[in-house]
């Protein structure tokens, strides 16, 4: 019998895009990864992060949450200032606690970035009690 969830194919390839715009905010010279007026890497991380930590988020249980554990990203070509850039996560492998994601930025020129992404699932309100309290032993 099958019992985790991957096993029984309920997140396989399911896939989720999010469009995002390059603001201010979003900028290598002012998140401070670098000197130039183009999305900052930090940036597409964090919305390759949101993507997918989204589209896990669809399949949770109340008061589960997902958290990042490992990040691979090429970040290949530049993007301006107000360009709308798209992120792409694809659910490849989850064993019901594990969510393994192929993840992708595009702007309206190509692929800007790839990569792939774990988190992990975890009790909200659990991992952040332990999160507050990690020094209190200390």
């Amino acid at each position: 019998m099958k019992n985790t969830l991957a096993e029984r194919g309920v997140f396989m390839n399911k896939a989720l895009e999010k469009t995002f715009t390059v603001t201010e905010d979003k900028l290598a010279v002012n998140i401070g990864s670098g000197s130039l007026r183009v999305l900052a890497t930090p940036s597409v991380i964090a919305m390759m992060e949101n993507t997918a930590a989204e589209l896990a988020a669809a399949e949770l249980a109340d008061g589960i949450t997902t958290v990042g554990t490992a990040i691979s990203v090429e970040h290949t070509a530049p993007t301006p200032f107000g360009a709308e850039v798209t992120a792409r996560a694809v659910l490849k492998n989850s064993d019901g606690r594990t969510f393994e994601f192929a993840v992708e930025l595009c702007d309206r020129g190509g692929v800007v970035a790839r990569g792939t992404h774990t988190r992990v699932s975890v009790k909200a309100e659990k991992f952040q009690k332990k999160a507050d309290g990690k020094f209190d032993e200390i």
